[in-house]
């Protein structure tokens, strides 16, 4: 029996052990990034910003609000709203679309004082389109302990728009959130106690204890011995000399503007997700040998469909696959490093044979893995 043979192609699995090859960075010191100043470094223990949180409502949209009806709780804060003025109504009469429930969030920074403005964000919690052109109905921010200490109001400015027309739309960034700058007073200040009993904390923002001993040693130089005294490789408590009990502000900018070179582990950030790879000079490789190759697995599945001829007795269509496979291996390409190399011989003996950066993670682990590396590998 004749058949007419119609034949088509369908890959199947393809595994690859090359990948491309994404970013690498490395950092080099050089002799003007050697010193770093005190407030680049640490902070003073109690001088910190105060997170705050309300929840308010939103007018003035051209029906891109919340879907009330739907909107159980859009719909109590209207009617809440308008009984605080004097309005009566009923909660299941309300349809309005030019309005949305938000949370309204902004940080208290230290020092601040009633009548200072801060910058506010809002963000919309129910089903609203947009933003774009509403207002912020006044809203209380509270911290933690429940008490208000700024109230927001203003209209919004969003980053973001969205349009669309019969069924059609386009959208650019996040038209649900929007920022009210100078949008917040304050109305609350919260008790900062600056070098209470004379002394302070200086809390150093990565713990090294060379770096606290360092930041001890610069200080007493400064200021003359006993200042200051490192409690651990993160805080360093510094007692106010006698010649600044009246001007402690003063004391403080001088001690800020203190430099020094700081001290660091030697490690490698590594972020598999995305294969970015970050080391600092200060990585150092044994004598180690790497060789390096990869290999490519290609599975085809090719299907044929038999099927016999017209008005042949009896004839049925069957699918035929046919698999092949084809194996591709890349010569393995070797570089040596002498001991000692730094993260920069590294990277150019490795690019040399052209290893990807994607590469050289499953490289760097292996070579700690071996114990001829002296740097922490950390994954993210």
């Amino acid at each position: 029996m004749l058949r007419s043979i119609t034949k088509y192609w369908l890959y199947g699995v393809v595994v690859a052990f090359m990948v491309t090859s994404p970013l690498a960075v490395y950092c080099q010191n050089t002799d003007g990034m050697n010193n770093v100043r005190v407030k680049d470094l640490a902070d003073i223990e109690g001088v910190r910003s105060n997170q705050l949180i309300g929840y308010g409502l939103v007018v003035g949209l051209n029906r891109t609000g919340d879907r009330v009806q739907q909107n159980i709780y859009a719909r109590q804060t209207l009617q809440n709203l308008l009984e605080r003025m004097g309005i009566s109504t009923n909660a299941a009469g309300l349809k309005p679309e030019n309005i949305a429930t938000v949370l309204v969030t902004a940080t208290l920074p230290p020092f601040a004082r009633p009548g200072s403005k801060i910058d506010a964000t809002v963000s919309s919690i129910g089903d609203a389109k947009s933003l774009q052109g509403g207002t912020l109905i006044l809203t209380s921010l509270k911290g933690l302990d429940g008490q208000v200490y700024a109230v927001a109001q203003g209209s919004i400015s969003i980053g973001g728009i969205s349009a669309g027309n019969s069924g059609n739309s386009v959208e650019i960034n996040h038209p649900t959130v929007g920022r009210l700058p100078n949008g917040a007073n304050v109305e609350r200040a919260v008790p900062t106690e600056l070098a209470a009993n004379n002394q302070l904390v200086m809390v150093l923002r990565n713990e090294d204890f060379s770096t606290a001993a360092r930041l001890n040693d610069v200080i007493n130089v400064k200021f003359g011995p006993g200042t200051a005294r490192a409690l651990d490789g993160r805080n360093i408590e510094v007692i106010v000399p006698d010649s600044y009990i009246s001007n402690r502000v003063r004391f403080i900018a001088e001690l800020e503007s203190l430099s020094l070179r700081p001290d660091k582990i030697a490690k490698i950030v590594i972020n598999e997700r995305t294969g970015t790879i970050v080391m600092g000079s200060e990585v150092k490789i044994a004598s180690v040998a790497i060789s390096q190759g990869g290999v490519t697995v290609k599975v085809g599945t090719e299907y044929d469909v038999s099927q016999p001829n017209p008005l042949s007795p009896g004839g049925q269509t069957f699918v035929v696959p046919n698999t092949s496979i084809e194996i591709k291996d890349k010569k393995p390409e070797s570089v040596i490093l002498p001991d000692g190399a730094t993260v920069d011989e590294v990277v150019r003996g490795l690019r040399s044979v052209g290893v990807s950066a994607r590469d050289i993670i499953s490289i760097l682990q292996a070579i700690k893995s071996a114990g001829a590396m002296n740097a922490e590998l950390e994954l993210q």
